[in-house]
């Protein structure tokens, strides 16, 4: 999932980031309200974790602004525990949830999934195309049935391939999206990645599902229904 992480304090910041990463979340971060929000107006984010109190464009007001331009993606407010009022009135702008500091990031991580569970239903939870299924929740992949084990990091490009079949990616935007912008654009990181999942869904009888695209990246492949 791709998280947005608007956060000041770097300590919070800095295990926030490392241990949503560990659980296989992808974490676009900044540090203050005016740049998150003009992100979360301009990207497509599963969720966001916002502190209230960041410089710039209050977490509140940033809240308040996506819910006018008609944007429902989770929010979850991070707040002092002494701010209630602040929470109260978050929740009434359209937050989703909230956690007060000090908090551990196992918590934050299980109300991430919850409050996307509950934003794009079950049903989306899933995607599946041909014999193979990807759970976005549980993170499992499944070929006929079969488990089939994938790394934090395969889990992530597949899912990435698989949400838009038919559409060609390029490896820099594969990098961006799966191991972020500061990755070393001339790294062959992605083609590995890409050849250790073909492998391993191929093994199970899935087919060749993901498609090179000479000169450009990747693709995968839209069955005809």
């Amino acid at each position: 999932m791709n998280i947005l992480f608007i956060e000041d304090e770097p300590k919070i910041a800095n295990f926030v980031q490392t241990g949503l990463k560990e659980q296989g979340f992808v974490v676009d971060y900044c540090d203050n309200g005016d740049e998150g929000y003009l992100r979360a107006m301009e990207n497509a984010y599963d969720a966001i974790v916002l502190d209230i109190m960041v410089p710039g464009k209050d977490g509140l007001a940033i809240l308040k602004g996506l819910r006018r331009a008609g944007h429902n993606v989770p929010v979850i407010l991070l707040t002092a525990r002494n701010e209630l009022d602040d929470r109260l009135e978050g929740l009434n702008l359209g937050a989703d949830d909230y956690i007060a500091k000090p908090f551990f990031v196992e918590e934050l991580a299980a109300r991430i999934l919850a409050v996307v569970r509950r934003s794009i239903g079950d049903r989306q939870n899933q995607i599946v195309i041909g014999s193979l299924k990807l759970d976005r929740i549980t993170r499992e992949v499944t070929c006929d049935h079969q488990v089939i084990e994938l790394t934090t990091r395969e889990f992530n490009l597949l899912e990435y391939l698989m949400r838009s079949p038919g559409r060609v990616f390029t490896r820099t935007q594969i990098l961006e999206h799966v191991w972020g912008y500061d990755f070393n654009p001339n790294t062959n990181v992605v083609d590995v990645c890409i050849q250790r999942i073909r492998k391993k869904i191929d093994g199970m009888g899935a087919g060749d599902l993901i498609e090179s695209v000479r000169g450009v990246g990747y693709r995968f492949r839209k069955l005809e229904s």
